[in-house]
């Protein structure tokens, strides 16, 4: 994927509790205004600006009472229409047709209405149609370890969905708990990929399928480069996925769930660590992004404007993400309502939101006009 030239806006959708905030500002990323509450009540999962026409959003949202719904912007994220369908299985198939969902994702540049999502119960769905219509991929939906399948402590969903430019025919999705998959035919098939990978929710620690990942990162420009932050670990693959490598150490914890690669380095990984399974927040309570240059070997950590005392705040799957300027710029939004961003890579970071409701989801797009 190309650098995006440093002019026109930089976009943040910042998908909250209660309703979607919109963030901009110029290519210099020092002022930010925001607009919101949109979509106002609604959890917003996913929301995104579509890479192939910025014009276009999705989102994914969720209310107590309406259930799961699809939103669709035509103006770069400033207003939002609801969509009359949204991804389902067939009644009782697996007890409920929908409960959330959690992860949409564009298809390939040449295919603009080509859409992909998962959803709670864990499902993949395609739409050819720009989300009007959604046909389910039973292939994954149907495979035939699904009974090693469960659901895990915030869900049961499909979610981090990749189709790669440069490898069309391959597709992978990641499944809490149920491990990676990797599609080398357009998702006609699938196998699991989680050979060498703790799992420690399984009574074996080892298994191929069953494991509880949280996020799953392929490089744009490498199809064979991986990342993903599981219940037990970080870890890399170098071949698709056949083999991973544990690169935990050097982190204060192998538990979290944010997880972002920079789109020109394959080499490059950014994850920010949560403290346990158990207590789920910012380990000793210090909020700290951590970013290798190597793959993973060796983490440098990035703290400065962060709170490094009693921050016991949690960053989720979808709410960490990196623009595609020089210097990189990169965005995260935590459990507390607090939005924090860097222009220089890491380097230096400050509060360009604060008390929203609780982020859980944060995507950024690159010179939007305006």
């Amino acid at each position: 994927m190309p650098l995006a030239v440093n002019s026109g806006s930089v976009v943040l959708l910042v998908g909250t509790q209660k309703g979607l905030f919109r963030l901009h500002s110029d290519a210099e990323r020092r002022h930010w205004e925001m607009h919101g509450p949109l979509m106002a009540g609604y959890e917003v999962l996913h929301a995104w600006l579509d890479p192939r026409d910025p014009a276009i959003g999705y989102a994914a949202t969720h209310h107590d009472v309406w259930g799961a719904h699809l939103y669709r912007s035509a103006d770069h994220g400033r207003s939002w229409e609801p969509l009359d369908r949204a991804p389902a299985h067939a009644s009782g198939a697996y007890g409920s047709r929908l409960k959330a969902i959690w992860h949409l994702a564009p298809g390939l540049p040449e295919e603009p209405d080509t859409l992909y999502a998962g959803i709670d119960p864990a499902g993949f769905f395609v739409s050819r149609d720009a989300a009007r219509t959604w046909a389910p991929v039973e292939s994954l939906n149907t495979h035939p370890s699904r009974h090693t399948w469960e659901p895990a402590k915030g869900g049961f969903s499909l979610h981090s969905i990749h189709q790669c430019p440069d490898a069309p025919e391959r597709l992978y999705v990641a499944v809490s708990a149920g491990g990676v998959y990797r599609s080398d035919d357009r998702g006609r098939s699938w196998q699991p990929v989680n050979r060498g990978v703790r799992a420690e929710n399984l009574p074996t620690g080892q298994a191929e399928s069953g494991h509880n990942v949280h996020r799953l990162i392929v490089h744009p420009l490498d199809p064979d480069r991986l990342y993903r932050q599981c219940y037990n670990g970080v870890y890399r693959s170098d071949d698709g996925g056949e083999h991973w490598t544990e690169i935990t150490a050097g982190l204060p914890s192998d538990f979290g769930y944010a997880l972002a690669s920079e789109h020109d380095d394959p080499d490059t990984v950014w994850v920010i660590p949560i403290a346990s399974n158990h207590l789920r927040t910012a380990p000793e309570g210090r909020l700290r992004v951590y970013r290798s240059a190597d793959g993973g070997r060796h983490w440098t950590c990035l703290a400065d404007g962060l709170p490094q005392e009693h921050a016991y705040v949690t960053v989720l799957r979808d709410a960490l993400c990196l623009d595609t300027l020089r210097p990189c710029g990169a965005y995260f939004g935590t459990s507390s309502g607090h939005v924090f961003a860097s222009a220089d890579g890491g380097s230096h970071w400050r509060c360009i939101a604060q008390f929203l409701p609780r982020v859980l989801s944060v995507s950024v797009t690159s010179g939007v006009p305006g």
